[in-house]
């Protein structure tokens, strides 16, 4: 490999998240979180939901439901409904100029508390919920 520098144009476009109920996930992302509801899509017996915060309307959050993928077994889709429910199967990283009120805000909306916010021993302020399919919102300090 060369000593140059290798750049790119890639961007981040969206990500994908599990849901398991339209209407919370859209209640949570909308009302609590406060990104905008981009698009709802129904196709047969499936629907997703793309969410945006609103500074960053180009980089999506696509709230899909799980393991509808046609190659996923039946114990895979259970394996995977296990893992939401304890919140270790999907997660994403959001971060706020005010991490304490955003943090007081989402609280008060009955959001469920993984950790206050807290100074972390690598030098980042953050704290974390979990959405109504139970993925994990970690909200640094920016």
């Amino acid at each position: 490999m060369s000593s140059d520098a290798i750049t790119s144009d890639i961007v981040i476009s969206q990500t994908y998240l599990p849901h398991n109920g339209k209407d919370a996930a859209i209640a949570f992302y909308r009302d609590v979180l406060g990104f905008e509801v981009q698009q709802e899509v129904g196709y047969n017996d499936l629907y997703w939901i793309t969410v945006a915060p609103p500074a960053q309307p180009e980089i999506g959050i696509v709230l899909t439901p799980p393991a509808v993928d046609p190659g996923v077994t039946d114990e895979e889709r259970r394996t995977v409904t296990e893992m939401m429910a304890k919140g270790t199967y999907a997660a994403i990283n959001l971060a706020t100029k005010d991490l304490d009120a955003t943090f007081a805000r989402i609280q008060a909306a009955d959001a469920d508390v993984v950790q206050e916010p807290m100074d972390q021993p690598y030098g980042v302020r953050d704290c974390a919920f979990r959405d109504p399919a139970g993925n994990t919102i970690r909200i640094k300090q920016a």
